[in-house]
């Protein structure tokens, strides 16, 4: 069987290399001039199963990129560099070998698995992505198939298994991070040009399948793989292989969600297939910007999750955040209500430091954070699009019959205009700590909402209760023209 897959694996090498792009990822084709592909999307349509729903209805989650790129902080001989602190090999042209000796300083002696899982907790995500492996290639499990893990640091533990376990007793959902991408392996290629890159590649492919299964079975309350690093033509001309992998956690983890960034179809195409379909089981193509409701987002189609930086452009640890801007707790919160606003999920990064401790402007923004969503959090969990026109006090999300205003600028007139559909109307409108706010209709399909007397000095939430009214009809004349 392995023989058969190696075969298969060097023709779809030849074959992929001969097809050019095809169509934009998100323009659909008819089904009658859809091409017939083996490695494009397994489905139309949203996953429906519980654990989908369940990714789906927690919405905020945070993310952690912790590496050998903590120790330099983005310096490298006396020079700092303004560029992602996890690329610093790259930026600074640090060989693998050079690299890699940061192993010998890697002794987090302040990190606490159980502080982390609290602090999370104390936020308000539900579930953590944490990097199990980067493009430097070191793991933060023992993989047995390479020497470039925590096993053999100074630190020695399995500081996967701390974080799994100890999330898992918050309550809190596990998914791991994985860079196809790996520069400690001399068997990685950027391109498939010759017999030699041929055969490293598809050793390469055999090792991260053997990782891979290593962690859906050393950890198997994991329940989502964020793939990473698999941009280059190498990848994207074993698209065969995207697809077996996806199956293969499938099987080995049943339920277990794969991000869109993973897939490559039969002519190379990524996250959307050459008919335009996603591959995956949600979009992951937003990073560090949000989807545009027009162009991007087709909401009933597809899940989606965006995932941000509180600096700029730093996701590992960087020592001077001051060479770029920082979102404030405000900032941030928009951006996740945002996100839910339109059907999506946030994903907040966290850089932790080389010691194994946060600094502390993300330790204030956590708190901030997790205060907010303490009150304000039933806006959020299990909420998606509203479907009513956006306005420009802030967002709506929505759950069954409740519609919340999410407030993010008070207008000088004292009241938040509401535009609904035909037929949909808003009975009561309180707030989440208790006060009724007056609903005053002033035409057809559109109402004013009182801004509350008591107006919190930080964004704040209104639930609507709306019902269907059936046969609804205008009452105003429309003016004539």
């Amino acid at each position: 069987m392995r023989n058969q897959v190696l075969a298969f694996a060097f023709c779809s090498l030849i074959c992929g290399s001969t097809f050019a792009q095809q169509k934009s990822p998100q323009r659909m084709l008819p089904a009658e001039q859809e091409m017939t592909l083996q490695y494009g999307a397994d489905r139309l349509g949203k996953r429906h199963d519980a654990a989908m729903e369940r990714f789906r209805d927690n919405r905020l989650g945070a993310f952690i990129h912790w590496g050998l790129y903590a120790i330099p902080g983005g310096e490298w001989n006396g020079k700092v560099y303004n560029g992602a602190a996890e690329w610093l090999k790259s930026w600074a042209k640090v060989s693998a070998d050079e690299w890699l000796k940061l192993m010998d300083q890697w002794n987090p002696e302040k990190f606490d698995a159980k502080k982390w899982a609290r602090m999370a907790k104390e936020m308000g995500v539900k579930y953590v992505k944490i990097t199990t492996k980067h493009h430097e290639g070191f793991c933060l499990w023992p993989s047995k198939y390479t020497k470039y893990t925590v096993a053999n640091t100074p630190y020695k533990k399995d500081i996967l298994g701390e974080l799994v376990d100890a999330y898992n007793k918050e309550g809190i959902d596990v998914h791991f991070y994985f860079s196809v991408m790996d520069w400690s392996n001399p068997d990685y290629r950027y391109d498939i040009k010759t017999k030699e890159d041929e055969e490293a590649f598809r050793r390469f492919l055999e090792f991260t399948d053997n990782q891979l299964k290593e962690l859906a079975t050393r950890y198997p309350t994991v329940k989502d793989f964020w793939f990473d690093g698999t941009w280059d033509a190498s990848i994207k001309k074993n698209g065969w292989w995207t697809a077996h992998v996806e199956r293969m956690l499938k099987e080995l983890l049943p339920g277990v969600t794969i991000n869109s960034r993973l897939r490559a179809d039969d002519y190379g195409k990524r996250h959307f297939d050459s008919n335009g379909h996603l591959m995956g089981d949600y979009e992951s193509g937003y990073e560090r910007r949000l989807p545009d409701p027009v162009k991007d987002l087709k909401v009933t189609k597809w899940d989606w999750e965006a995932c941000m930086t509180i600096p700029e452009n730093q996701w590992g640890y960087h020592k001077d955040w001051s060479l770029s801007y920082v979102k404030n707790p405000v900032e941030v919160l928009q951006r996740i209500v945002h996100s839910v606003s339109m059907g999506g999920n946030m994903v907040v990064n966290f850089g932790p430091q080389a010691d194994g401790d946060f600094r502390p402007e993300e330790k204030v923004l956590a708190e901030a954070i997790g205060r907010w969503m303490k009150k304000n959090g039933e806006c959020i969990y299990g909420c998606d699009y509203a479907g009513l026109e956006k306005q420009d006090w802030g967002y709506y999300t929505r759950k069954g019959n409740d519609v919340y205003m999410v407030v993010f600028n008070l207008p000088f007139s004292k009241w938040l205009t509401v535009k609904t559909p035909r037929g949909l109307k808003p009975v009561e409108a309180v707030t989440l700590d208790g006060q009724k706010v007056k609903v005053v209709e002033t035409t057809n399909n559109e109402y004013n909402v009182a801004v509350p007397e008591k107006v919190a000095g930080e964004p704040f939430v209104i639930k609507l209760k709306v019902e269907t009214v059936e046969g609804a009809v205008d009452k105003y004349k429309a003016a004539l023209t």
